[in-house]
């Protein structure tokens, strides 16, 4: 990740973090204190949970190198060159072309592909997918990701509970209904706009290094083509939507224009043009 990454990242958490604030000082009383009660908690659980829940999420069940020998050895091969521990490995049953790592750390990483990419890659454009979410966990961003997600579910949570229960002003006078359908509305959306530039910040910086620990940015670039064409005729995926920042492509159908700021990827054209550019130069 380069140092212009970090400080983008850093300056979006910590706008998730103020605008939970904010709206802690708006609602007022004791309600703030519980609230950052809640989300230390659940912090907490991303913490060290994250990866369990991301699995079960996504139905995904651990394999042997016995049962998927390729997959192990490119994986472990990319592991040795990254200088880092073999992650655990699963596979999901989903049809729809995808893949996705978890874990806070690399000591505790594991990687998942569904039923639907395998047949479709070639080792190549396997590697470069792999290669991408391995730097997902080097680089920490599901850590970053995890506590991003917590954040902004616990201010829509807030946002929420505010327009339905008499949570600011002075105990006698019920609150201000203004102030809490104005929550209901905008605290949701920025959060979730925010948390959502955190994850296509760290989509672009998982390419960029996995392109480089490869030394092959065209093949991440026709697998991320390939992922596209063929998740046009499969189902949308049946996961939680909480997870979709994990995986390498949108599990859930992006839209165009205004509705692509919500998409927690940013689209296969823009990175696919980004990764040509660093396979054939900047003006290529």
């Amino acid at each position: 990740m380069t140092g212009r990454n970090y400080l983008k990242t850093t300056l979006l958490l910590a706008g998730l973090s103020g605008l939970l604030l904010a709206i802690g000082a708006l609602l007022g009383g004791r309600w703030i204190t519980i609230m950052l009660v809640v989300a230390i908690a659940l912090n907490g659980v991303a913490y060290f949970f994250s990866d369990k829940i991301a699995i079960r999420a996504a139905r995904a069940v651990p394999v042997s190198e016995a049962e998927f020998p390729e997959l192990s050895q490119i994986v472990r091969g990319l592991a040795d060159r990254a200088g880092m521990p073999m992650p655990r490995l699963y596979v999901s049953p989903s049809p729809q072309p995808n893949a996705f790592a978890t874990g806070r750390n690399p000591e505790n990483a594991a990687v998942a592909v569904t039923h639907g990419i395998l047949p479709i890659l070639d080792r190549r454009e396997l590697e470069g997918v792999l290669a991408h979410e391995l730097s997902h966990v080097q680089n920490r961003d599901i850590l970053i990701s995890s506590v991003a997600a917590t954040i902004g579910a616990v201010i829509t949570w807030i946002a929420q509970l505010a327009f339905f229960l008499p949570l600011g002003g002075d105990d006698d006078d019920g609150g201000n209904p203004l102030a809490a359908l104005l929550m209901l509305i905008l605290a949701p959306i920025a959060a979730l706009l925010i948390q959502m530039a955190i994850s296509r910040s760290r989509e672009f910086g998982a390419d960029s290094s996995g392109a480089r620990l490869t030394a092959d940015p065209l093949a991440l670039a026709s697998a991320l083509r390939k992922i596209e064409a063929y998740a046009r005729g499969t189902p949308p995926a049946t996961t939680n939507p909480s997870t979709a920042h994990l995986f390498i492509s949108n599990p859930f159908k992006g839209g165009a224009g205004v509705a692509n700021l919500f998409s927690t990827h940013p689209s296969t054209a823009e990175r696919v043009d980004r990764l040509e550019r660093m396979a054939y130069g900047p003006h290529a």
